[in-house]
């Protein structure tokens, strides 16, 4: 046994150096000073506590902020050592706790308190009229972007009354609403008022309660001497909000209710089918009311519903429903596409909401073709004729060659004409010798004529349809 083994010293391994004494000592003096500014600090903390604590003014509080912030920085700036690596060998050894493990664990304590004692200076302060008056724009905002039913308007003025009441006590104002405020029925179902340049309640009650914030601002209440105004006003505020809250929206009526009172059912003399709203939409169509098949479409959650909806709107063909269609076609409603199609409106947002289904699966693809041929999308040939020339299925290859020829465009003549001549699927080759009928230009029916003889009955019949003769 060696001699520094004996004695119980802790020899260096082979290969590695003596730490160096004067390292050591450095080291130690550093760790010995930042607890010393660690010391400091606990200390501040405990000062920074009573100073919060027998505050009573905003500036006293003003007078601690400042010195809570360049706290903060001093002990941000305040740098703890990483503490040494453990050894591999000594895994199977109590974990040893290092000093700058303990010094780290003491500066996250004096951030927590640092942090706490900064809310706690937050909390203290105010409240501040310019709370009460966001708090009652808030409100405002929700009167006026709220759609509201005809109860729900008449709570609306009830509560802006019961406010008004209180702040007019709490200021010593004398605002009132306006004498002649009344809910209306074309109000509530978003039709013009009976006067057009009259407002509706909820934006007449917005001009009341902005008085109203005026009336906080120019009463200029002090965060300190006024503090137990500034605060029954945020608590009227509270209760004029859950009155608020509390309002019937139009949202909150069932369904029948509210195709009820917008005029859904007036149709009705009598109910013939059941459910009555499949009566109505009947005589809805009947008489060309597309809005009201649109809002049954938008209202009703049933799958028998909505496919009698779509099914008058695509007999309807108006372009009343471009927009609600093509929401639906982004949706992949492949029955949407196709009532766009009926439509026949070569609008640019339908054409590109159609296009995105063009190198789709099949099942969006047919009706997509369909519709671009229907509204004849000039912008559509390119791609159409790409799905023509190089889809593996021959069902696409047919559907891209009839929506061509739908279209009428002759750029699709040469690619109707290679696929006439070379495509393995005769159904694909009678497809593209009806388009090049469609098409009907001299070179196109002359390209279908030479097909007599064809061995596809379909080819040969297209072939005789041609007529090359021009009309008299």
């Amino acid at each position: 046994m060696s001699e520094d083994e004996t004695n119980g010293d802790d020899a260096p391994a082979e290969g590695e150096e003596e730490p160096d004494a004067n390292d050591v000592a450095e080291d130690a003096n550093e760790l010995e000073a930042i607890r010393g500014e660690l010391d400091a600090f606990e200390t501040q903390i405990e000062e920074f506590e009573a100073k919060l604590e027998a505050a009573e003014t905003e500036d006293d509080l003003d007078e601690v902020e400042p010195k809570l912030e360049a706290f903060r920085e001093e002990l941000e700036a305040l740098e703890i050592p990483e503490p040494p690596e453990d050894e591999e060998d000594d895994e199977d050894e109590e974990d040893v706790v290092h000093p700058e493990e303990e010094l780290q664990d003491r500066y996250d304590d004096i951030e927590s308190d640092l942090e706490y004692l900064e809310d706690d200076l937050e909390d203290q302060r105010g409240p501040y009229a310019e709370d009460v008056i966001g708090d009652i724009e808030g409100v405002s905002g929700t009167i006026t972007g709220t759609r509201w039913t005809i109860e729900g308007e008449e709570e609306l003025i009830d509560a802006v009354d019961d406010f008004l009441a209180d702040t007019n006590d709490l200021l010593g104002a004398s605002i009132s609403l306006p004498d002649d405020l009344e809910p209306t029925e074309g109000a509530e179902l978003r039709e013009d008022a009976p006067d057009p340049d009259e407002e509706g309640v909820p934006e007449r009650l917005a001009a009341t309660l902005e008085n109203v914030t005026d009336a906080v601002e120019a009463a200029d209440l002090d965060p300190d001497e006024d503090a137990e105004t500034i605060a029954a006003l945020l608590e009227a505020t509270d209760e004029f909000e859950d009155d608020v809250d509390d309002a019937t929206e139009w949202t909150d009526l069932k369904v029948r209710e509210q195709l009820r009172r917008e005029g859904f059912y007036d149709v009705l003399d009598h109910v013939k089918d059941f459910p009555p709203e499949w009566h109505a939409l009947k005589v809805h169509e009947k008489r060309g009311n597309v809005g009201m098949i649109l809002l049954a479409l938008d209202s009703l959650g049933s799958e028998f519903m909505e496919e009698h909806c779509m099914e008058s709107l695509e007999r309807m063909g108006s372009a009343e429903a471009t927009d609600a269609m093509v929401q639906k076609a982004n949706r992949r409603d492949t029955k949407a596409m196709s009532i766009l199609g009926k439509i026949g409106v070569a609008d640019e947002q339908v054409v590109e909401t159609l296009l995105d289904y063009v190198d789709s699966n099949i099942q969006l693809q047919r009706p997509a073709f369909r519709a671009l041929g229907e509204i004849g999308a000039e912008n559509a040939v390119q791609p159409i004729a790409e799905e023509l020339a190089t889809n593996d299925d021959p069902a696409v290859r047919s559907n891209a060659a009839r929506a061509l020829g739908l279209i009428g465009d002759t750029r699709a003549i040469e690619p109707l004409a290679d696929v006439l001549e070379d495509d393995d699927a005769d159904r694909v080759r009678a497809s593209a010798a009806w388009s090049l009928n469609q098409i009907g230009t001299a070179d196109a029916l002359e390209i279908v004529a030479d097909y007599a003889d064809d061995r596809a009955y379909l080819v040969q019949a297209e072939a005789e349809r041609a007529d090359l003769e021009p009309a008299a």
